[in-house]
């Protein structure tokens, strides 16, 4: 059985340090990372410098996958490309390899026509910054029904248009499962974000942040199979574990329930 190549987001321990985040993922087994931009008095928002968080990395010989993430990113305006700007220039000199690109989700932009506009106009505008520092979009549609990019299908239509080699899907298991659309796309897959909902009294319709758990026995997304089925049809890239229930934070040993969840996956992929 080929082992999986698991990753870290820091979401999966927001507490912990940046140094001690990448002394957990080190402990864990796995070489790649995920870092954020949404972690007050943490890395980035303390202020860090790009080239402290690049040493700490190498120190503990871990790759930094990506930086989560640009938020708002196909609603495209002075504000949305200054922030890239920002962002990229992080990423590239803290040694990122991708920055994962968050759509609009409070309701506006969904209208036919406008969201696949709206998403063409804001790809077409961050791909020559990207291309210029050596850095991939990770374009990740979120399965909430309020969301302006639900649908994968649609993110890979305009992919293929406008920088199949600039831009990636990111296949969130839990906004697969929400958004109800069986479509995957292996081949343009570059990160995969993995966590598992149990709680059987929440509807689906009603999943939130909060009921994403680490993967276990009672998991509801169906993580394994869909873990499997990427694998099947080609993707060959990280799983990563981007937990966001309190519980899972409020942990006093997030190492072993991570191991914990390790082991179920790997032993049904």
């Amino acid at each position: 059985m080929t082992a999986l190549p698991f990753a870290l987001n820091h979401m999966a321990a927001p507490g912990l340090p940046l140094d001690a985040f990448f002394a957990l993922a080190k402990s864990l087994g796995t070489s790649a990372v995920e870092i954020r931009n949404d972690l007050s008095g943490n890395a980035i928002l303390d202020g860090t410098r790009p080239e402290e968080v690049k040493a700490l990395a190498e120190n503990h010989g871990l790759t930094i996958i990506s930086i989560n993430a640009l938020q708002r990113f196909n609603e495209w305006n002075d504000a949305r490309e200054a922030e890239a700007r920002d962002l990229i220039a992080y990423a590239h000199d803290c040694g990122a390899r991708a920055l994962v690109l968050v759509p609009v989700n409070d309701g506006s932009g969904q209208k036919d026509g406008e969201r696949q506009a709206n998403l063409r106009s804001a790809l077409k505008a961050l791909k020559p910054l990207l291309d210029a520092a050596g850095i991939i979009g990770l374009v990740e549609p979120l399965g909430f029904e309020i969301c302006s990019l639900r649908s994968k299908t649609e993110a890979a239509e305009a992919i293929r248009e406008i920088g199949g080699e600039t831009f990636r899907l990111v296949h969130d298991t839990f906004h697969h499962h929400l958004a109800g659309e069986d479509a995957f796309f292996p081949k343009l897959t570059g990160l995969v974000h993995i966590s598992g909902v149990s709680d059987e009294a929440v509807a689906v319709s009603e999943m939130r942040d909060p009921h994403r758990i680490l993967v276990d026995a009672a998991d509801r997304l169906d993580n394994a199979g869909q873990i499997r089925r990427l694998r099947a049809e080609g993707y060959s890239g990280p799983f990563s574990f981007e937990p966001f229930a309190p519980s899972v934070h409020a942990l006093s040993d997030p190492a072993k329930a991570i191991l914990d969840s390790m082991d179920y996956l790997q032993s049904r992929s």
